[in-house]
């Protein structure tokens, strides 16, 4: 009888419960973008994942419940990605940009 094959074990992740996560606003003001995403460490990275809500004249929103801790993040308008102008901090990313960064306290 053969051993049975054990799996590697997968990535371990800590889902923190709603109402332990803090809301954090994004804004944009790009005038004439057609659409705007944000992408970052809370969603992979996916560049389309998270849409921003056009309020008008250029005007664009997105609330997220985050979790405390860091959170890089950058904006992709109409296809491109940018970093957040009115953000406090930054870091270089390995793709010779930088990445916008802010400091989630907890609730």
């Amino acid at each position: 009888m053969k051993p049975a094959k054990s799996k590697p074990p997968g990535k371990l992740t800590r889902k923190l419960p709603a109402r332990d996560k803090a809301l954090v606003r994004f804004e944009l003001r790009v005038p004439g973008a057609q659409s705007v995403c944000i992408a970052g460490t809370f969603n992979d990275w996916h560049p389309s994942a998270t849409e921003m809500i056009d309020l008008g004249e250029g005007h664009w929103v997105k609330d997220l419940k985050l979790p405390p801790g860091v959170c890089e993040y950058r904006f992709v308008v109409d296809g491109v990605w940018c970093e957040d102008p009115h953000a406090m901090a930054h870091v270089t990313n390995p793709f010779g940009g930088r990445n916008s960064v802010i400091q989630v306290l907890p609730k």
